[in-house]
């Protein structure tokens, strides 16, 4: 067995979403740790909501970031193995950075609350959006982007699996590329609950913000190898870390690439640590030969543990 480890982004909060976990201390400290580092309660925010607040990118990101370290610190605190290699989704990436020491948490919070900000701020609420896109492959998606751009942007942003890809872009494109994409026979596609077109060139702005922000960012080589949205590449160096993290900003998730990566590199299990289970059935649907399994709760960090020994599920 050799382990993978992947974190979930933006789009897996919930209000109670770490209760699951049960009075682990680490969960306790962790989120201790967050709300002293940006001055505001995030344990109580993710606790009680309400769900428009926790929903705020502001908030989501940071709250994210702070959930993942948490179960992840909950699974080595019981007895957990360090993942042979990581990788996360989105915001997922500066998880798995902090998990492999590249940056500290206290200080990747308050850039990943830049990160959010510059974000928002790139494209007015409501100006973009994003929509998924299922049954349809890459090659098809991007020509019915181009078609329905009609002098605007829509493209594909999110390679999340073969068949299941997200486009962002304007308003009025995504729905234009939506309608397309049905023509060419997608057998699903809808409009997202976002704020944002998210990794987009519309999210150019934030890219050059987060650019300046890294500039002065404390980042090291990573102990454990991280694998790239931007390129589903690794980086040992912390000048080539930083290109890859303000280019994530506004390039496309090349989620596919990252776990196919991941099982060239001799991963045979992919662990999501957090809250959510989306990534963790990705995993298999993308490499078959994987088996994926949701951290998402005391329950599942037990059922991980019992994979490492060996045992099997019951």
């Amino acid at each position: 067995m050799k382990l993978g480890m992947v974190f979930p982004g933006q789009g897996s909060q919930s209000v109670g979403m770490l209760a699951a976990y049960g009075d682990l201390p680490e969960i306790r400290h962790t989120l201790e740790e967050a709300s002293q580092a940006l001055g505001q309660d995030l344990g109580r925010l993710i606790a009680e909501g309400p769900a428009g607040e926790l929903g705020r990118t502001i908030n989501t990101q940071p709250v994210m970031l702070s959930a993942g370290v948490a179960a992840y610190r909950a699974w080595r605190a019981l007895g957990g193995s360090e993942p042979a290699m990581v990788a996360g989704h989105s915001l997922g990436e500066y998880t798995a950075l902090v998990v492999a020491g590249a940056l500290d948490f206290s200080e990747c919070l308050p850039l990943v609350r830049l990160r959010a900000a510059a974000m928002q701020e790139a494209v007015p609420e409501g100006a973009g959006a994003m929509a998924a896109v299922m049954g349809l492959e890459a090659e098809a998606l991007q020509a019915a982007c181009r078609e329905a751009a009609n002098g605007e942007v829509v493209e594909a942003v999110n390679f999340n699996a073969p068949g299941q890809i997200v486009i962002a872009g304007h308003a009025a494109a995504v729905r234009r590329g939506v309608e397309a994409a049905r023509a060419r026979g997608a057998k699903r596609a809808v409009i997202l609950p976002v704020s944002a077109p998210f990794h987009s060139s519309l999210m150019a702005p934030a890219a050059a913000k987060l650019r300046a922000a890294l500039v002065s960012s404390r980042v090291r080589t990573p102990l454990v190898p991280v694998v790239h949205n931007v390129d589903a590449a690794t980086h040992p160096d912390p000048d080539a870390l930083r290109d890859a993290l303000y280019r994530q900003a506004d390039h496309p998730v090349r989620w596919s690439q990252c776990i196919q990566a991941m099982a060239e590199a001799g991963i045979t299990h992919v662990f999501e640590c957090g809250p959510g289970k989306v990534l963790a059935g990705l995993s298999h649907r993308i490499c078959g030969e994987l088996t994926g399994l949701a951290l998402s709760d005391r329950q599942g960090l037990e059922e991980g543990l019992q994979m490492l020994r060996g045992i099997p599920p019951c």
